[in-house]
């Protein structure tokens, strides 16, 4: 009956091993399963940002599209051959890039005249502000001349006073 106790102990101690073993895989199961569970939840976050920064990216564009669709009706109003011209370049679109690449070439494009327009408006109001100057230094040298001739003729008139005819003023 002693080694039928010392089976029974010694199985004892083997299940209890066992149940520890299997305690501790279960546990590291657990941890194992938390951190797939924050793998994933960090992974949903993450896309549900870029979810959202899509949408945003795909309203702007969507109101940049409107945008262009209203200057295309106004274009094809004020000029439609280059109205038509653009419809052609705008129908070679065929991806997101390239309208995005397209779009960026157009604001540079827009960007480099507004440039060139602030340069001509400066170089305007230059040229404005320097024939006002010569106008009115013009108008003030007549304005001397017109003073001294005057007296000129007055001295003139007097001296010829008998020449004058009816006709003559």
């Amino acid at each position: 009956m002693n080694n039928d106790v010392r089976e029974w102990l010694t199985q004892i101690k083997e299940l209890k091993q066992q149940l520890a073993d299997s305690i501790s895989d279960r546990n590291a199961a657990n941890e194992s399963a938390a951190n797939w569970r924050q793998l994933y939840n960090t992974e949903a976050q993450q896309r549900r940002a870029e979810n959202r920064l899509t949408q945003q990216q795909l309203d702007a564009l969507k109101a940049e599209i409107y945008q262009l669709q209203q200057e295309r009706v106004q274009l094809k109003s004020d000029n439609p051959e280059a109205a038509s011209a653009v419809e052609q370049e705008v129908a070679k679109v065929q991806t997101v890039e390239e309208l995005r690449a397209k779009l960026t070439e157009v604001m540079m494009e827009r960007d480099r005249l507004l440039d060139a327009l602030k340069t001509e408006q400066t170089n305007h109001a230059q040229t404005r502000k320097s024939l006002t100057a010569v106008i009115g230094d013009t108008i003030d040298q007549l304005a001397k001349e017109r003073g001294n001739r005057p007296q000129n003729e007055e001295t003139r008139g007097q001296g010829d006073a008998g020449t004058r005819r009816d006709g003559d003023v």
